[in-house]
């Protein structure tokens, strides 16, 4: 099993967790290992590389997730990943979206286990990072509690040693990506077994975890959590991480310095010619929760993208909020 932690990390998200969102998850938690947005092997192949891979070295640790299912082209891609300086490469077996599934890539893959295998044993051979892959319990008809250990046992059958398992199953006709993710119902449980069963893999559990108490909970039956929207949606969820789970004496910020943290990078991007609300955007659940949260929200979503905008945006947002000192800061 590989050295990297994954005792905490956040999940790879279409349209969200891009490199700008990764940079300021890193402001909030040190150690969490984060997750690039499902990049297909072809893509990767014949687009351009430094935009769909190109992310900054404060991100570490980081991994890439592809999509695809030609073992070559996956190989390839990961070599490229890897030659990018990514921790670790991950294979998507659980996106449920037609467009993956066009592309016989994705949660349709439950039901190649065969082909999974040799997706992920060219990928193995091609570099020297840690291969994982992220799967659903099962699709459409089948049964988890067959289909799940069976899966699970060629994964490792072919040199996987750590297995991301969304704690639903995906039906491919008749729900929407986003009705996957919350329709289906959650059986953690099954998951639970599975690490039980394979004790030797190292089994993360994701899927509806909010909160880091929900965290510690799995964490007493599982190697890891990964958690997804809730980290997006509540970023401040993630202040505590470092202290509760690595062991970090750190203080932790306030929101107000995250923010200001932040400063640094979005002038660096801003001159390069990203537009502001391009990475605020990410920033906007960062006061859920603290008197004046709506009134952030609407500041920046009113006035980011307005052409010119700038750092002064959002200072402008910030002071219609209070920013409360973490309890951890004002603990003797």
């Amino acid at each position: 099993m590989s050295q990297l932690n994954r005792l905490f990390s956040v999940a790879p998200m279409m349209e969200w967790t891009d490199r700008h969102e990764r940079f300021f998850l890193r402001l909030i938690s040190r150690h969490a290992l984060l997750y690039t947005e499902m990049v297909t092997s072809m893509a990767v192949l014949h687009g351009d590389r430094e935009r769909l891979l190109g992310f900054n070295e404060e991100e570490h640790p980081v991994a890439l997730q592809l999509g695809g299912s030609e073992p070559a082209e996956l190989a390839e891609a990961a070599r490229i990943g890897a030659d990018f300086g990514y921790d670790e490469v991950n294979l998507n077996v659980g996106c449920p979206s037609g467009r993956v599934q066009s592309g016989r890539f994705g949660a349709c893959l439950m039901k190649e286990p065969e082909l999974v295998a040799a997706c992920v044993e060219a990928m193995q051979k091609a570099v020297t990072v840690p291969v994982t892959v992220k799967c659903r319990l099962g699709v459409d008809e089948q049964e988890p509690e067959e289909v799940l250990p069976a899966f699970t046992a060629r994964m490792r059958e072919a040199g996987v040693r750590s297995l991301t398992i969304h704690a639903r199953k995906a039906w491919l006709k008749g729900l929407s990506p986003k009705e996957n993710r919350t329709v289906p119902p959650l059986d953690y449980p099954l998951v639970h077994r599975i690490k039980q069963e394979f004790r030797e893999l190292e089994i993360i559990i994701n899927g509806g975890i909010r909160t880091l108490d929900e965290t510690a909970a799995q964490l007493a039956h599982v190697d890891g959590v990964m958690m997804g929207r809730a980290a997006y949606e509540t970023p401040y969820e993630l202040a505590e991480v470092d202290r509760r789970f690595f062991g970090a004496k750190t203080p932790v910020k306030s929101r107000g310095e995250i923010v200001r943290g932040f400063y640094p990078y979005l002038e660096r991007r801003l001159a390069e010619g990203v537009p502001l609300h391009a990475m605020t955007r990410h920033i906007l659940g960062l006061f859920q929760g603290v008197p004046g949260a709506r009134a952030w929200r609407r500041h920046l979503s009113e006035n980011a993208v307005k052409p010119g905008a700038g750092i002064s945006v959002v200072e402008e947002a910030l002071s219609c909020v209070d920013d409360p000192v973490p309890a951890a800061m004002t603990e003797a």
